[in-house]
């Protein structure tokens, strides 16, 4: 049996299956408008980078109508020991944890519990009276009073300044250093100090690696009077089915973590010397902690899709899920971070498709996401009724962006 039969018998396997291990089911894909001829070709664009020694391998989902058109691993979890990539496979989400944060601290909006325009010090009092650090040329490092205290929109927004990696980056990283694997998130913001912002809150946007989404994983506890793990176990996890996304992977589950490459400066891959990156039993990084599957994740995304419901599971209004996917940020977001320098958004914890075009990008406008350091990314495209999911462990953004074509080519209605 050739290779192009044995892909032939899974896809005609997977079809059978009525339900996956999750709760969204598996369907034909000319049931969902779309050519599963042409959704091959997902696997033949990923195929590429393997081939070039780009990425180790990958898994991609992509579900339409509420069904699940498109499931498939490519490559090996681990080149040494050559393990095939498995559809289960865990992944390191990196930055595709910001929208579980976001989605944790709008369901307490929602309870009334805290507001979007709550100072970020009225849950954490060590964040209250920053200051804003400027530097002009020629000039030492100067401190200024912020005009107004930072919210929880600010950072949802990445619009706060606060650990934006600029002229505070070294500061940052040496904080992060001693907390991110055995002290807790508490800890860390107590140690920051006074740590200035980088501008005057609401005034830029400047991305936030980790402290931004840190802190609102702990303005959660704070509220809710959880531990965020425990917090996202009960409330989100649990409820959605995502029996396979946590902050640390168990020993049981080990043997399913895909393993961390980077790229040397020759271009080939090597595995990176921390594979443990933000995994940790004590330190929950809302900004980028968490681990999952594909297959998890698609219920997260689906149940945002759905307008914050998940089959008899309600987190979120719709309302609440169509202020989330919009452009809070005005025209500050293009051009940022190596985005596109028109035709986008940012909403709270995701991107937004303002103009796909202007963008250059072949996804749908309305469509709302974000990705990982990793190679993680989601789009959930309303207009089309669709999710696409494509996990991967070395950062080569070409991946991404041929994944986003042989997905949008293969609707045929």
């Amino acid at each position: 049996m050739d290779l192009a039969e044995v892909r032939l018998l899974k896809t005609i396997l997977f079809l059978s299956l009525p339900l996956l291990a999750g709760s969204i089911p598996s369907g034909k894909p000319e049931d969902a408008g779309m050519s599963a001829d042409r959704l091959r070709r997902i696997h033949e664009s990923v195929q590429r980078h393997i081939d070039a020694g780009e990425i180790s391998g990958a898994v991609t989902l992509v579900a339409r109508r509420g069904r699940i058109v498109h499931f498939e691993a490519h490559g090996l979890v681990d080149i040494e020991s050559k393990k095939p990539m498995e559809r289960d496979t865990i992944f390191r989400l990196a930055s595709m944890t910001k929208p579980v944060t976001g989605v944790a601290i709008l369901m307490l909006v929602e309870e009334g519990r805290l507001r979007l325009f709550d100072p970020v010090s009225k849950f954490i009092p060590e964040l209250k009276d920053r200051k804003v650090a400027t530097l002009s040329a020629g000039q030492p490092l100067r401190l200024v009073p912020a005009d107004r205290e930072i919210t929880i929109r600010d950072l949802l927004t990445h619009t706060s300044g606060l650990g934006s990696a600029g002229i505070t980056n070294d500061q940052i990283s040496k904080a992060m250093q001693s907390f991110k694997l055995a002290g807790t998130v508490s800890e860390f913001v107590a140690s920051l100090g006074d740590l200035p912002l980088e501008f005057q809150p609401g005034t830029m946007w400047r991305y936030s690696p980790l402290i931004g989404f840190d802190v609102l994983g702990r303005v959660v506890e704070v509220v809710s009077g959880l531990s965020y793990d425990k917090y996202l176990k009960e409330r989100i996890f649990d409820p959605l089915g995502m029996k396979d996304t946590a902050f640390y992977v168990p020993p049981e589950r080990r043997n399913r973590l895909v393993t961390l490459y980077r790229r040397t400066p020759g271009g080939q891959l090597e595995k990176s010397p921390n594979q443990e990156a933000l995994m940790s039993q004590t330190y929950f990084s809302g900004a980028g902690g968490l681990t999952s599957t594909a297959e998890d994740y698609l219920q997260f995304a689906q149940m945002l899709l759905n307008g914050g419901q998940l089959n008899d599971v309600r987190l979120l209004s719709p309302r609440t899920v169509e202020m989330m996917a919009t452009n809070h940020v005005g025209d500050m977001f293009n051009g940022q971070g190596g985005r596109p320098a028109h035709g986008m958004g940012y909403g709270l914890s995701v991107a937004v498709i303002q103009d796909p075009v202007a963008a250059g990008l072949r996804v749908s406008t309305g469509s709302f996401g974000w990705d990982g350091a990793y190679g993680t990314q989601t789009w959930i495209d309303p207009r089309e009724k669709m999710i696409d999911i494509i996990m991967l462990q070395t950062q080569v953004v070409q991946v991404q962006r041929d994944f986003e074509n042989a997905v949008l080519q293969s609707i045929v209605e």
